[in-house]
């Protein structure tokens, strides 16, 4: 089915990319259900893109409902090797401004709703993947350099704390987060992160800040009215951002090891292999099978 290589997923706020051209709307059936909408599939930057809103167009998907496993499966059925991640995030510690660009490096989970499925595997097949470092160094590298061509302050580098949501915070929570060293807080990408690297796929976040958590000191005087205006300011940058990372992306090998995270994680014996689980993960595990 490939039709693109470079998957783009949109969080709160970035529901389209209105740059792309040439484009066409695909609805996946995936052996873990539906994605949270169809992939629109366009061109950017002459590179064919696959991009899907995570919480589905007029956000219908709390962070516990997104269909991770699905939404990641699809882009590996279109053909997908690198995903950007665009998402609104909290900032715990005072240099992450609202507006800044955080490329984190790390994820810390704080997640717990059986809901969120966070690996493909089971039934079957056990398989393991190295998560030490779970972001695509040189994906990260191309959104941090991409945030800089787009005029935009940038971190590079941070733990994103991955909470379970849909509520934010309460204050002893946040500070708690604080003392531990976490710099930004979501509730979204941790489970794409690991399902990605399961699936074989670069990813990398583009952490859009909207607003100083609850530990702030003037975080209850912030309404409602200006955290939105920041959301908005976020998502156009971010699509200026993703633009300028396609076509980066576009010149830069593929050389990192994202793309054999399973060559030695695969603890089954592909003999083993129950026939009705095979099927089903076909498309990340075909190359690993018993010949």
């Amino acid at each position: 089915m490939g039709t693109a290589k470079i998957g783009i997923i949109g969080g709160s706020g970035l529901y389209q990319m209105p740059e792309l051209k040439d484009v066409e709307e695909i609805r996946i059936d995936t052996p873990f259900g539906s994605p949270s909408d169809a992939f629109i599939i366009g061109t950017l930057e002459g590179q064919r893109v696959a991009f899907l809103p995570r919480h589905g167009r007029g956000h219908r998907f709390t962070p516990t409902e997104v269909p991770f496993r699905a939404n990641i499966y699809g882009m590996k059925l279109l053909g997908v090797e690198r995903v950007l991640s665009a998402s609104a995030v909290g900032s715990l510690q005072a240099e992450y401004a609202p507006l800044d660009m955080v490329i984190p490096d790390q994820f810390f989970d704080r997640t717990r709703a059986r809901a969120r499925e966070s690996t493909f595997f089971g039934e079957g097949i056990v398989a393991h993947v190295t998560l030490a470092h779970p972001v695509c160094h040189d994906l990260g590298d191309v959104l941090h350099e991409s945030c800089k061509a787009a005029d935009v302050k940038v971190h590079r580098g941070g733990t994103y704390l991955c909470m379970e949501g849909p509520a934010f915070s309460t204050l002893a929570e946040s500070n708690v987060y604080r003392a531990w060293g976490m710099d930004i807080i979501g509730m979204t990408n941790l489970q794409e992160a690991k399902l990605a690297r399961e699936a074989e796929i670069c990813y990398a976040t583009l952490a859009l800040v909207t607003d100083y958590d609850c530990w702030h000191s003037g975080h209850d005087a912030v309404s409602v009215e200006t955290v939105v205006e920041y959301l908005n300011k976020n998502v156009r940058n971010a699509q200026v951002v993703m633009k300028e990372a396609v076509k980066r992306i576009a010149e830069l090998p593929r050389s990192c090891k994202c793309g054999s995270a399973l060559k030695n994680a695969i603890f089954t014996a592909a003999e083993l292999w129950p026939q009705t689980t095979t099927k089903k993960l076909e498309a990340i595990i075909r190359k690993y099978a018993a010949s």
